[in-house]
């Protein structure tokens, strides 16, 4: 087993996408973007799904006070707290300028605050921003209201002024638990941190708490995978996310430069690192979401799988869909289904624009119709492991020559090819960022230079 697991992984792993949007950032094609087009399909946009559905935000946070290495995100290091309310100022700033576009009063159905370090603003302070955003705002019906946490610094007080605001689900970074791991990727945080965290959350009323778990880590051993899962049993989260660390140092400089590459476990060791703590997941209970995500049956993540309205976007998987995404805050990247749109990346470029009421846009990219097909099909097979074009609207004409493409996969029992649908297999679940890509025309035409992604295993 573990020989032909090896053999489809050496075979497989690849630089590519992790599919959170297509077409995936670096085919953005920014030289026929602008800010009209991207205000127009947004207003359109909004139109068509505000009063059924409602739109989502997410809120960039990206201040940490220090650095862990294992992390992909846009941050700023500091431990000086002023900085909190001038940037507090700036995204309400924002979200105003957004206000006069959609014209009327938005419905939010989602908010998630990413980071950066959420818990690194004082409850005050998030109180502010959520009150700020939800004045001019109507609520939907089964609103979402979600944030990351740190377990160190995530205090009673960050969960109760939340929780009073509107947030009911709470994520914890906990990656490793082992010392040497958490040493190596400067995040050292006890079991008890953790435990302290999740148990102040349900406590409060939190219905769904959820941990991120890291597997491919620097000197992660397929022992200490084992021993984080039996560690995480005792806390029962809600979901999980159970996924590859993406190292590219190359992209998010000395952040990713605290080990050698000779540290990390192997593409097989990470794959054998996976299918252990997905089989131990399902042994207590967690069913499979997705990609990399798991849920226990009473999440509403889970729920959303089963009744076919799992939803993915820039912020990951999420339990129910809205058309249209702004991202607020540094870096953060917007989603009008129909354009994306992202952020500057610098603190002081994204002040300086809003103080001369621009939007901080810096790129973004307008969705013609063949991009609009395969970004359905994309969406299909991340969220429902199949996807068909027995309507015509799912028809284009390169569907031929890729479906030759795709015997091979198909040879290696990790796809079924129907005459109007692709299914991925139980097998192929653990390639399919390797099925999307397939799909990605964009990707298919111009390969990438193997920097520009993580690889697939």
């Amino acid at each position: 087993m573990l020989g032909m697991l090896s053999s489809l992984v050496n075979k497989y792993n690849v630089a590519g996408p992790r599919y959170t949007s297509y077409p995936t950032v670096p085919y953005w094609d920014s030289n026929t973007f602008s800010l009209k087009k991207w205000r127009t399909s947004l207003k359109q946009s909004f139109i068509e799904s505000n009063l059924d559905e409602g739109i989502s935000l997410y809120i960039h946070l990206p201040f940490c006070e220090s650095m862990c290495t294992f992390c992909g995100c846009n941050k700023r290091i500091t431990k000086q707290h002023s900085v909190e309310s001038p940037y507090i100022d700036a995204v309400l700033k924002e979200w105003g300028l957004y206000l006069e576009i959609l014209d009327s009063k938005p419905l939010i159905k989602e908010i998630h605050l990413g980071g950066g370090t959420p818990t690194f603003f004082s409850p005050e302070n998030l109180k502010r921003l959520i009150n700020g955003i939800l004045r001019c705002s109507n609520l939907a019906e089964n609103y979402e209201f979600s944030f990351e946490g740190h377990p160190n610094n995530t205090t009673k007080e960050h969960l109760q002024a939340l929780y009073d605001v509107g947030f009911r689900r709470v994520s914890y970074g906990v990656q490793d638990y082992n010392e040497t791991v958490q040493k190596a990727i400067r995040r050292v945080q006890p079991f008890e941190n953790v435990k302290r965290a999740t148990d102040m959350a349900r406590e409060i009323g939190y219905t769904s708490v959820g941990h991120d778990i890291i597997f491919g880590l620097p000197f992660q051993s397929i022992k200490h995978v084992k021993e984080t899962i039996i560690k995480t049993k005792a806390l029962l989260p809600d979901r999980l996310a159970f996924y590859s660390y993406a190292h590219v140092p190359w992209i998010k400089g000395n952040g990713q430069r605290g080990f050698k590459d000779s540290d990390l476990p192997d593409a097989t060791i990470k794959r054998t690192q996976y299918e252990l703590g997905k089989q131990l997941l399902t042994e207590i209970g967690y069913h499979e979401i997705g990609m990399d995500h798991f849920a226990l049956p009473t999440d509403s993540l889970y729920q959303s799988m089963t009744e076919g309205k799992l939803h993915r976007n820039f912020m990951g998987y999420t339990a129910s869909k809205t058309q249209a995404m702004i991202g607020l805050g540094v870096s953060s990247i917007s989603d009008s289904w129909y354009g994306f749109s992202q952020n500057v990346k610098a603190i002081e470029d994204y002040h300086h624009l809003l103080k001369e009421n621009i939007l901080p846009v810096f790129r973004g990219h307008i969705l013609n119709e063949k991009d609009l097909i395969i970004r359905k099909h994309i969406l299909n097979i991340m969220c429902q492991f199949k996807t068909s074009w027995q309507q015509d609207n799912m028809y284009f004409e390169e569907l031929p020559e890729l479906l030759i493409k795709l015997k091979e996969m198909e040879a290696d029992e990790l796809i079924n090819i129907g005459s109007t649908y692709v299914e991925v297999t139980k097998k192929g679940r653990s390639f399919v960022r390797n099925v999307c890509m397939a799909f990605d025309l964009l990707l298919q035409r111009k390969q990438p230079d193997t920097k520009l992604f993580s690889m697939t295993v």
